[in-house]
């Protein structure tokens, strides 16, 4: 009988849902479901970095995109559908109360921001971040070790301190903290009560200082002496956490009804979005796969013996089995790079609110592709404009969310498609700098694969990508990689596959592209790559 599992990838926009053949990996459906309330621009205020969903946006979506992925599949074969895994963004972290229901769903606090899930780039909590790493350098274990030595404003503990400071009227009713990978499954499961959520190894290890070395999260010494208001929390969270190729728990009666699924299928431990795209692009020992979209996360994986005792600094994390089961997960990343050429377009396009709103949206989405065109035509020298893309701040090397970008050599002369060029660039030459820091620090790197809607839509983005950074660039053949790892996790999750690389093996899609430097850049883009490495070092004051 054919088995079928169905991969979630609940990204910034949207919930995709796929519908995968467990044996062949063919994609047999799929469908996206925005959230309603988020693309409102509900909830958040980019001036100050806040970005909130609302829990009741993913519930809502998650609906819609597995009842749409179903629609053409006969009532037969639903039968077939053997598990389900589900990825999120991450650090995406919202308080819950004693039921471990994340207090925006609670009718008191349903319009309060701080109640709901505070996405992955909100950049709020720096202070906290700050203080957590002031505190952790002198305390007798350093509870950032593992995730490069810096702990970040984007990851778990920050935000959910933030938010307990800022609000006080939240504070009676927050009883513990949940990643939104693992809400989900608690939530198909019905295993909802914090003590008892199956926790993500993935996001435990990269987000929330989760360590088997010292057993588990930081100790509730540490956590109180940050502030008395995390005393209790640490109990609230189970020390113990789960590869994702595991099972969280069976879909339960009221949610095999609401989606249309078999009661008691199995639900997979969930997985941030970013490793799983790197699942479902085949990831294996010494391969970088780089999840290019609005941000970067770069992923590798490899093995024990190579890293031995070491702890790579500047990074976002080494945990075992983040990734692949019996291998170190690195991470490391971008926190802007598509962002910063939408931020462009959003620039030249603030004329076109003058026109109506058809015209200006037909507009609008030309500005890129025609900007690609022009910027295609420019040549590559030493002198161009140089950028930096620290436009969001700086995930790695050394994460610093104060960090802002900058552009340099302006003149009158310069022209928009001059500036896209030296944008494209500048978020090139921060790839570059990840790749030659984890290099530096011993870590083999045999092969690159992108994933990704830019890796998917620009060939000149992806073609500067692999001048810059010297490599040749495989981009994947699978158009949702990181909904297809999840399906690959919920296959092994369920026993259809004997371990994930099996799954992967059986699953994988293969490649539809490579792009491999061209010789006549190459020396022009070392120069100015040095001159981006300056620049960034005049940016940062030092």
């Amino acid at each position: 009988m054919k088995k079928l599992v169905i991969g979630i990838d609940y990204g910034t926009d949207s919930c995709r849902a796929l519908l995968v053949n467990a044996s062949s990996g063919e994609e047999l459906a799929s469908c996206t479901a925005f959230y309603p309330r988020w693309k409102k621009g509900l909830y958040c205020n980019a001036a100050e970095n806040r970005y909130r969903q609302h829990p009741q946006d993913y519930i809502d979506s998650l609906e819609e995109a597995v009842r749409g992925v179903l629609k053409d599949l006969p009532e037969k074969e639903t039968g077939n559908i053997a598990a389900l895994g589900i990825d999120t963004t991450g650090s995406t972290p919202c308080l819950t109360d004693r039921e471990g229901r994340p207090l925006a769903l609670l009718p008191e606090y349903a319009e309060d921001s701080d109640a709901m899930f505070i996405l992955w780039k909100d950049h709020t909590a720096i202070r906290e971040a700050d203080e957590i790493n002031r505190l952790a350098k002198r305390w007798e274990t350093d509870f950032t070790s593992r995730s490069g030595g810096i702990y970040s404003s984007e990851w778990f503990w920050a935000k959910a301190l933030h938010v307990l400071r800022r609000n006080e009227k939240l504070r009676k009713a927050a009883y513990s903290v949940v990643e939104h990978c693992d809400w989900m499954p608690a939530l198909l499961t019905g295993n909802l009560k914090p003590e008892a959520v199956k926790r993500s190894r993935c996001a435990a290890g990269h987000k929330g200082m989760w360590a088997e070395e010292w057993g588990g999260y930081p100790s509730q010494e540490f956590l109180s002496e940050l502030d008395p208001l995390l005393n209790g929390f640490a109990a609230r969270l189970s020390a113990q956490t789960f590869t994702s190729d595991t099972g969280a728990g069976k879909l339960t009666k009221e949610w095999a009804e609401r989606l249309g699924l078999p009661e008691g299928m199995d639900v997979a431990v969930g997985i941030i979005d970013a490793h799983a795209g790197a699942v479902g692009a085949g990831i294996k020992a010494n391969t970088m796969v780089k999840i290019v979209g609005t941000s970067t996360c770069d992923i590798i994986v490899s093995p024990k013996e190579a890293i031995g005792s070491k702890t790579i600094p500047g990074i976002s994390g080494q945990v075992d089995g983040s990734v692949i089961p019996g291998l170190i997960g690195l991470e490391a990343g971008q926190s802007a790079f598509g962002d910063v050429y939408a931020w462009l377009q959003h620039l030249l396009s603030w004329p076109l609110t003058l026109l109506p709103d058809d015209e200006k949206e037909r507009i609008a989405r030309e500005i890129l592709p025609k900007l690609t065109e022009e910027a295609e035509k420019l040549p590559a020298t030493s002198n161009d404009l140089i950028a930096c893309d620290w436009l969001n701040g700086r995930r790695t090397p050394f994460a610093d969310q104060t960090l802002k970008g900058g552009i340099a050599g302006l003149t009158l002369a310069t022209t928009p498609s001059q500036l896209f060029k030296a944008l494209v660039e500048a978020t090139a030459f921060g790839s570059r700098a990840i790749m030659e820091h984890l290099q530096r620090e011993g870590i083999r790197i045999d092969e690159v694969t992108a994933v990704g809607g830019i890796s998917l839509k620009s060939p000149y983005v992806m073609q500067t990508l692999s001048d810059v950074m010297g490599v040749p660039i495989k981009v994947a053949l699978a158009q949702q990689a990181g909904a297809l790892g999840a399906a690959m996790c919920a296959a092994a999750a369920a026993g259809l596959h004997a371990s994930l690389p099996l799954a992967q093996e059986r699953m994988g899609q293969g490649y539809q592209a490579c792009y491999t430097p061209r010789g006549e850049y190459c020396a022009s883009y070392d120069a100015r790559y040095r001159r981006y490495a300056a620049f960034g070092k005049y940016l940062e004051g030092k």
